[in-house]
């Protein structure tokens, strides 16, 4: 069981040794991508996810190279997993607050690789999110006529599922590539979001711990995740 030690501590000794500094990406982002996949409605098989980490084919691992770092990776999900059962936040607190470069406030590049590995994951799980979407509102639909207008009423104070996960996926992507989502700005929207960066990096583990819990809600119910997890290992 995970304690003091975040997700990522099970994975960097591993991802930063020699033998994969050409085959994967840097801790960081494989600690996000790791995070994403256990963060999916539906969590995917490790020979589906795996594939996605490696950087290079021409990568020459030996049998015994590729089977540590297999259990490495799990082992990463089994804490990310672990983490969100105690509803803790993944990632270490100094990701979480901005630095100054060349005098302007930016997003740590820990905090950017980590959110770029989440987002070419999430990427990747398209397909499984649209799916759980899918039976989703099926099963809303399905429900309305039993549902009461006390019910009715109090279901439409509820924000929206689609705005929650939009909110999550722009706040993500705009830090993940702070000086692309300045770029696409005009001057005084800008300057705005330039005032806001050490405000928006400090809404990180909320707005994760928001994403986690909308999977949990489109699958069904978060312990299914721990139940698929048991399956797959």
């Amino acid at each position: 069981m995970v304690k003091d030690r975040f997700p990522i501590n099970t994975i960097s000794d591993i991802v930063s040794h020699p033998s994969f500094e050409n085959v994967l990406p840097d801790a960081y982002y494989v600690d996000g991508m790791i995070f994403a996949v256990a963060s999916a409605p539906e969590i995917p098989m490790p020979e589906q996810w795996m594939p996605w980490l490696i950087q290079s084919s021409d990568s020459h691992l030996v049998d015994k190279d590729v089977d540590r770092l297999a259990d490495t990776l799990m082992n990463g999900l089994r804490a990310h997993l672990d983490f969100m059962r105690q509803e803790k936040s993944p990632i270490p607190s100094e990701l979480t607050v901005a630095i100054e470069v060349q005098g302007a406030t930016r997003p740590s590049k820990e905090l950017e690789s980590w959110l770029n590995g989440l987002l070419h994951v999430h990427k990747q799980l398209e397909p499984v999110w649209q799916n759980a979407w899918n039976h989703w509102e099926k099963h809303i639909e399905k429900n309305k006529a039993n549902k009461n207008e006390r019910n009715n009423d109090e279901t439409e104070h509820t924000e929206p599922a689609e705005a929650r996960l939009s909110r999550c996926l722009k706040l993500f992507s705009t830090l993940a590539n702070i000086e692309l989502a300045l770029s696409y700005r005009n001057d005084n929207q800008a300057d705005q979001l330039e005032r806001n960066i050490n405000m928006l990096v400090k809404q990180i583990p909320a707005m994760l711990a928001d994403y986690t819990k909308l999977s949990g809600e489109l699958a069904g119910a978060l312990p299914n995740q721990f139940e698929t997890f048991n399956k797959i290992t």
